[in-house]
């Protein structure tokens, strides 16, 4: 499905690092877009979202207030919507740990909410932002968003006669995102320490270019059904402690509850149902409704190796500490100096 100026389109959790990043990228090619709608429930970050990006300088741009757990709400929201991104999410680990049911109302009912609002209104393209997290999960958040994935998927198989498609991107840790390993350790440097919880950990890295990117191809080509993953490099939780500060202090804290030592984005068990699609590994679903032949004869692309597992500390592509240091300047902070 493509996306041009008579478009429209709703982000949930639009005030979020990735939906400032989203709309930004939207509105750079489609000033006039029809519609873009930013759903959310803080109006504070909705006020502050305006004066970067205001309905005045782009007519088709609304804030709308609202919450994923209000399915009523969601439903007024997606009419006339033609395109839903699902960012909305309760992500942080240890919130989650310890506030479970709150984690599985946004990220588990609150995903189901979104789906039956687009079953039950026009939208013909669902897509939903999961988590490395989510592929053999040892943490509530990382459980959450494996249901809330299992429920994208298989919001295929209740279509019926609608034109609607639903799918999921899956991706590592977003570079400089809220909450991120990065802006916090730039925060920390001036203390002279850094904390960190294991010195064998290992992230995937993926910036919010790269992100949205993904999002607006999957758009593109979904089939719906799919899990797509994309192919990016690992970093070493060290490595990034000192590009950012070489000369401060690595204080061992151990980790915390809930957290991998590596993380893991198609387990071995996916593998029978993987495909490798060049830039992108796909897990496709086991329906009625295509084969992994028949995905494979259309796309061009080729199934994994069985028993293949796609981890960050096993990971083909390592980035250095003057790699870590020069996307830092890029991504994060342009006036960066280590």
């Amino acid at each position: 499905m493509k996306i041009n100026t008579n478009s429209s389109i709703l982000i949930t959790g639009g005030t979020g690092s990735f939906g400032k990043q989203f709309v930004a990228t939207i509105l750079k090619q489609f000033p006039e877009i029809k519609r873009l709608v930013i759903y959310s429930r803080d109006e504070l970050k909705q006020f502050e979202m305006s004066q970067v990006f205001s309905p005045k300088q782009y007519p088709g741009l609304r804030y709308f207030i609202g919450d994923v757990r209000d399915q009523s709400r969601l439903t007024r929201a997606f009419e006339q919507i033609d395109i839903v991104v699902h960012a909305a999410a309760l992500k942080q680990v240890p919130t989650a740990e310890y506030n479970p049911m709150e984690c599985i109302r946004t990220n588990v009912l609150g995903a189901e909410n979104v789906i039956q609002a687009a079953l039950d209104t026009r939208v013909k393209n669902v897509v939903a932002l999961s988590t490395d997290k989510a592929a053999a999960p040892v943490n509530l958040y990382g459980a959450s968003k494996l249901c809330s994935d299992k429920l994208f998927i298989a919001a295929n198989n209740v279509c019926g006669g609608r034109d609607i498609r639903f799918s999921v991107v899956r991706y590592g840790n977003v570079m400089g995102s809220r909450g991120s390993v990065i802006p916090f350790f730039l925060k920390k440097r001036s203390e002279g320490k850094l904390p960190i919880t294991d010195r064998r950990m290992t992230r995937f890295n993926i910036s919010l270019e790269e992100g949205v990117k993904m999002v607006l191809w999957t758009i593109l080509n979904a089939w719906g059904g799919e899990i797509f993953v994309p192919k990016i490099p690992s970093y070493r939780i060290t490595d990034v402690a000192t590009a950012i500060a070489p000369d401060c202090e690595q204080v061992d804290v151990g980790i915390r509850p809930g957290e991998k030592i590596h993380e893991e984005m198609i387990t071995a068990s996916d593998s029978y149902t993987t495909i490798d699609l060049g830039k992108y590994y796909a897990i496709l679903p086991i329906t009625e409704r295509y084969t992994v032949e028949d995905y494979c004869h259309h796309t061009e692309a080729k199934p994994v190796p069985l028993g293949m597992n796609y981890n960050s500390g096993d990971n083909k592509t390592f980035l250095t500490i003057e790699e870590l240091r020069s996307l830092i300047r890029e991504h994060v902070d342009s006036n960066f100096i280590a």
